[in-house]
C-alpha cells in the first residue's frame, strides 16, 4: 500500500484490484499501450481492498477489475460476511468514482491435489456458493459479472492443473487466456 500510494496514477487507467492472483498478472505486457493499475496485494481479502479503496477511487479509472475472495474463504470467514464486503466495496467505489466502469469476477477454482495447506482442501463448494453470491451483488448493482471460474475450471470443476504449479495461483499461459477471454466478451 505504501508503494502505490507514491505513484502516480497514469489517467484513464485500467486498475486490476485484488489478492496474489491478481498481483502476479503482468497486465502491462498482456495489454501493450493500455495505462495499467496492477493493485493484487498477496494475501488480501476483502477487508483488505476495503482499506486501501480510497487509493483506487482516486485514481478515478476507466475501469477497473476485481477478482478478491478466497483468501476469505480460507481463513473461515462466512459467506455473508464477505458478500456483505462486496455490497461495501461496490457503495463505495460506485460513489467515489461514479465513471468508472467496474467488472466484478468470478472466484477462481482451485486444484487441491497440488495444494499443501490444509487451509485450501475442500473449498470446491464454498467457492461455487460464495461465486452465486457474488453475481446475486454485481446483479444487484448492474454490474457485470464474469465468470472465470468456467474459463478455468476443468470438467470436474477444478483448477485446470496444467494451469497452475501450486493448485491456486496461476502460470503465465493462464493469464494470457484471461486477457483473451476478456477482450473476446469487449470487457477490454
Amino acid at each position: 500500500m505504501e508503494l502505490f500510494n507514491s505513484l502516480t496514477p497514469p489517467k484513464n487507467a485500467i486498475v486490476f484490484l485484488g489478492n496474489s492472483i491478481t498481483e502476479r498478472g503482468a497486465w502491462g505486457e498482456l495489454l501493450p499501450g493500455q495505462p495499467i493499475m496492477n493493485r493484487g496485494i498477496g494475501g488480501d481479502n476483502t477487508f483488505g481492498v476495503l482499506a486501501r479503496l480510497e487509493g483506487v477511487a482516486k485514481a478515478k479509472p476507466k475501469k477497473l477489475f476485481l477478482l478478491i475472495g478466497i483468501n476469505d474463504l480460507s481463513r473461515g470467514l462466512p459467506k455473508e460476511v464477505i458478500i456483505n464486503n462486496y455490497h461495501r466495496i461496490l457503495s463505495y467505489l460506485i460513489s467515489h468514482t461514479p465513471k468508472t466502469k467496474i467488472y466484478i469476477q468470478s472466484v477462481l477454482p482451485l486444484y487441491e491435489p497440488f495444494t499443501k495447506e490444509a487451509y485450501l482442501k475442500n473449498k470446491k463448494d464454498s467457492i461455487l456458493q460464495l461465486n452465486a453470491g457474488i453475481k446475486q451483488v454485481a446483479e444487484q448493482y448492474h454490474i457485470p459479472y464474469i465468470n472465470l471460474h468456467e474459463l478455468f475450471a476443468d470438467v470436474n470443476g477444478d483448477l485446470k492443473k496444467e494451469l497452475t504449479a501450486d493448485g491456486i495461483h496461476l502460470r503465465p499461459a493462464a493469464y494470457v487466456m484471461w486477457v483473451e477471454f476478456l477482450k473476446k466478451k469487449k470487457y477490454l
